[in-house]
């Protein structure tokens, strides 16, 4: 199912498809979201914002308004 990363629950995986804004782009690049890249989510703050995701080896926290740029396809979790 192809979602916003900011949609995610705690736990859930995805690979990366694609961006929304093209302003984020090249510093979301930069931070190794790459499309293609498998992301997992691994917490969300108390209120929220902001979340923290494992790729490419270690942990990223983004904010919800970078996250609500990416779009990604959910892998069913087995």
């Amino acid at each position: 199912m192809i979602v916003k990363l900011s949609e995610l629950k705690s736990g859930q995986k995805a690979i990366i498809k694609n961006y929304t804004d093209n302003s984020t782009y090249l510093k979301l690049l930069e931070m190794g979201c790459v499309p293609g890249e498998n992301i997992l989510l691994e917490k969300i703050a108390p209120f929220g914002d902001p979340i923290s995701v494992r790729i490419a080896g270690y942990s990223l926290s983004l904010r919800l308004s970078e996250a609500e740029n990416i779009v990604v396809e959910t892998i069913d979790n087995q």
